[in-house]
């Protein structure tokens, strides 16, 4: 699971805009964000990079999946 939805929530950025950014599809982007579909590793590297962030914090850790079931 990632933590995409959570970082854009945090600096108020609409999945419209990381989808340009990315040069992906909105729904792309949603089901990323909806963790129903999990980017490429390259993906979250890009992704880290647009949103100025170290790529550990696109991940939730085991308890925080844990705390998700």
């Amino acid at each position: 699971m990632n933590r995409i939805k959570e970082i854009l929530d945090e600096r108020g950025i609409k999945q419209t805009w990381l989808a340009d950014q990315l040069g992906k599809s909105y729904n792309m982007v949603n089901a990323y964000v909806q963790n129903r579909q999990q980017p490429r590793l390259e993906v979250l590297y890009e992704i880290a990079n647009i949103l100025k962030i170290d790529i550990k914090r696109t991940f939730k850790t085991n308890e925080e999946v844990n705390k998700c079931k």
